[in-house]
């Protein structure tokens, strides 16, 4: 989601308790649309980050630097010579605008105290960040906006500083009751699309939000609420925007698993299934969010051609092996072949030439049968006929049991590696993968002989009570893991029926453990297999010394026996990682 007005509000507020009062100590611009500004104040150091990039408008506190170019842009030069040692004084967000007001002290040649003002839109493709002097006249922009491009507002310098109409929007946070049912509540749309098309800096996610709280289905035309249900909703909306305007503010991070999938700076009711994370400031929420959410989409972006590679091999071998128990049902008829041959050869001396059929009694089942027969065959080639339809069909059951039992080995295998790249969390775990395919025969490798170097690792994690547990991240660091790491005592987690990750408990002493940790290691091993999504997955386990290798068999692929199985959950939020 974007960065909505109450998230605009939280940041504000983080900005007035960081920097207020501090110093500029420096201003780079690492890219066209970015600026990056460090401020010292009370003997603490902070790099904030501004972005009015089109795709990805941000501001947020961060601890990483990032290098800019040798020679500084037109507008970095331009602070620089302003503001290059001024001082925050004020720090502001017009109503819920998505627009922060930087108010900067400076002396200038003379040694005069003077004032600009620093402008941050966050208004996504429209994002911008606009340097004014004190009368709000603009000095220069990050981006220059002409007649051409905007009808309309022009940002380019010597033109006066604006807040573009909101289509007659209105300030959540001094709208009357009475204003807000006459506008929200009589719009023909549904209740959701009327909330944010009509109150400035509420988002779609906000909207349905206040929906949810206020136990009113979104989809629902607003205009078709009663007098007591808009009462309602505005006393449920009222109640968000006291806590805004107060400066009471949740920044969280809503994650779907380890996948974030929306951030905001109130609690979010509508996600009751799903993980909430909370952080104390919205510049950590807005770091974390669209780290992660890069992380996700950079790997899924490199692993789109592995698993084009891998979905085409699955829907060949999902056909292939249909067919073949198609066809293996086919020779489940072959006894009866056998049994024409016989009964012709037993009855057969009395036909007539030219005979159509045979009525016989089957001596097997005591029943009458009739058996066709071709009417230009005696009767002992239409006997050695059935012997051969029977024999044929025979064979080919016999080596239709053999290749479906490869062509499941084979989906089982491709199954497994398509959950080692929903597991994948770095390049170097798509390395592995890829060097898999190759070794199978599913990618061609470029140079020949040419040893592919794997970084990649298994995943380590401490139990509540101190036990080490590492998870393979692919059928590679199973394989090594079962039966090159673990030792005999250790114990050995996988989800039942399903791909997935070998996880391992280590226990040098060969004791009994601990019930949480047999329990962190099975959720463990249910969020890293292709269950991960259900309610409870069946986890069976067993120590390391009861897990066979079979000769011939496929990476990571395994048989044991006497086993324990739980059901369990697959939340593992609270279990440590060991980076």
């Amino acid at each position: 989601m974007a960065l909505d007005g109450i998230v605009i509000a939280n940041m504000v507020k983080e900005l007035n308790e960081s920097i207020l009062g501090g110093k500029i100590n420096k201003i780079a611009q690492p890219e066209n649309d970015e600026l990056l500004i460090t401020i010292k104040n009370n003997k603490t150091q902070y790099r904030l980050l501004i972005s009015a990039g089109a795709s990805l408008p941000l501001i947020y506190f961060t601890q990483k630097n990032k290098p800019g170019p040798l020679t500084a842009p037109n507008f970095c030069m331009l602070l620089r010579k302003y503001i290059g040692s001024g001082k925050f004084t004020k720090i502001w967000q017009p109503g819920l605008e998505r627009i922060i007001h930087f108010e900067i002290e400076h002396l200038n040649e003379m040694g005069d105290l003077c004032r600009k003002d620093l402008i941050v839109e966050i208004m996504g493709k429209h994002s911008n960040i606009i340097f004014c002097d004190d009368k709000g006249m603009i000095i220069d922009s990050i981006k220059h906006v002409s007649a051409q491009m905007s009808s309309i507002r022009e940002v380019l310098p010597g033109r006066n500083y604006f807040i573009p109409a909101t289509s007659e929007k209105y300030d959540p946070l001094i709208i009357s009751e009475r204003d807000f049912k006459a506008s929200v509540c009589t719009r023909p749309m549904p209740l959701a699309k009327a909330l944010y098309m009509t109150l400035t800096g509420i988002s779609p996610l906000i909207a349905e939000e206040i929906c949810h709280r206020s136990s009113l289905e979104s989809s629902q035309s607003a205009n078709s609420l009663s007098e007591s249900e808009q009462t309602h909703l505005y006393h449920i909306f009222s109640m968000l925007m006291d806590n805004v305007r107060t400066g009471h503010f949740s920044p969280l991070i809503i994650c779907n698993g380890k996948e974030p999938v929306e951030f905001s700076s109130v609690p979010l009711t509508q996600y009751q299934d799903f993980t909430s994370l909370e952080y104390t400031a919205v510049s950590d929420v807005l770091e974390t969010y669209y780290a992660a959410k890069n992380a996700i989409t950079r790997i899924r972006q490199r692993s789109a051609d592995i698993r084009r590679i891998v979905q085409t091999a699955l829907e060949r071998d999902y056909k292939k092996y249909d067919l073949q128990l198609r066809q293996l049902k086919d020779t489940e008829k072959r006894e009866k072949y056998k049994v024409y041959g016989e009964l012709i050869n037993a009855y057969g001396y009395g036909l007539e030439p030219g005979a159509k059929k045979l009525d016989a009694l089957n001596y097997y089942t005591n029943e009458m049968i009739s058996i066709p027969l071709d009417p230009t065959m005696t009767p002992q080639e239409n006997a050695r006929k059935n012997f051969d339809r029977y024999n044929k069909l025979k064979r080919t059951c016999e080596a239709l049991q053999k290749l479906t039992v490869e062509t499941k080995e084979a989906i089982e295998h491709l199954e497994s590696i398509r959950t080692a790249l929903d597991i994948a969390l770095s390049e170097e775990d798509l390395v592995q993968i890829k060097e898999e395919l190759t070794q199978y025969g599913y990618i061609r490798r470029k140079h020949a002989g040419k040893k592919v170097k794997i970084t990649s690792r298994p995943l380590h994690f401490l139990s509540g009570d101190g036990y080490h547990i590492y998870v393979g991240k692919n059928n590679f660091q199973n394989e090594e893991l079962t039966f090159k790491f673990a030792s005999g005592n250790d114990w050995w987690f996988h989800a039942k029926g399903a791909p997935g990750s070998h996880v391992i408990v280590k226990n040098p002493d060969g004791g009994e453990m601990p019930d949480r940790t047999y329990e962190e290691a099975a959720r463990l091993a249910a969020h890293y297999s292709a269950n991960s999504e259900a309610e409870k997955t069946e986890i069976d386990y067993v120590q390391k010394k009861h897990v066979k290798k079979v000769n011939g068999k496929l990476p990571g692929f395994v048989i044991y026996h006497t086993n324990y199985s739980m059901l369990i959950d697959s939340d593992i939020s609270e279990i440590e990682q060991i980076i």
